[in-house]
């Protein structure tokens, strides 16, 4: 259990990227007052939770009815996590974890970003779907394992909010030198878990015989 919380926990950190997060938000939101700000972090991440819950819930579910099996749902989600990774060790943009250059352009336009871009795709992004219905299906109907996924997924989500209030100050303390060092770090840990997601696909597959 303290295996699938940490693996759980580590996913969903280098998916959702709170800090990558807090910090674009501050950049969104300078112009924003105290109140506004606050109130469009906590509607942003409540409809995030909600998002990522229904894909926790039901994405399996969805997944079942379109004849997509475990191993596909391994193979295919460990290959987008390791790209998401590799960007991530390169600290290069990605529109698995964040907002393209032209949706952060129209996010800029924009008053209030609780919606777009906070909400989707900045925290429950299609890094963050995929790592949530991969991490259910990997827990094979053992509802511990599924309670604990919730859990770290929950908690995550309130590291991000945590964040999200304090956003402009997070960009003083870290710096760009210091997001980069936690997203490289997060980076490398995603991609060894993409990998093993992936063997473990070819190992239920089949294939190997």
């Amino acid at each position: 259990m303290f295996e699938t919380a940490v693996v759980a926990f580590t996913t969903f950190f280098a998916t959702i990227g709170p800090v990558d997060v807090a910090a674009l938000y501050a950049a969104l939101t300078t112009a924003a007052a105290p109140v506004a700000r606050r109130s469009m972090a906590l509607r942003g991440t409540a409809l995030a939770a909600l998002i990522l819950l229904l894909f926790a819930l039901f994405g399996d579910a969805v997944l079942r009815s379109l004849g997509v099996s475990l191993a596909a749902l391994q193979l295919g989600g460990g290959i987008l996590l390791l790209l998401i990774g590799i960007d991530m060790v390169f600290v290069r943009p990605s529109g698995g974890t964040g907002a393209t250059p032209a949706e952060a352009r129209e996010a800029a336009a924009r008053h209030d970003v609780a919606v777009f871009p906070l909400a989707t795709p900045l925290i429950a992004g299609p890094g963050a779907m995929s790592a949530t219905m991969l991490l259910m299906a990997q827990a094979q109907g053992q509802w511990q394992a599924e309670v604990l996924v919730i859990l770290m997924l929950l908690l995550v989500l309130a590291l991000t909010l945590v964040l999200l209030l304090v956003a402009s100050r997070i960009q003083q303390w870290l710096g760009v030198t210091g997001m980069q060092v936690i997203s490289r770090v997060f980076g490398v840990l995603l991609t060894a878990l993409a990998a093993q997601f992936m063997i473990d696909g070819v190992r239920h597959s089949g294939l190997l015989g």
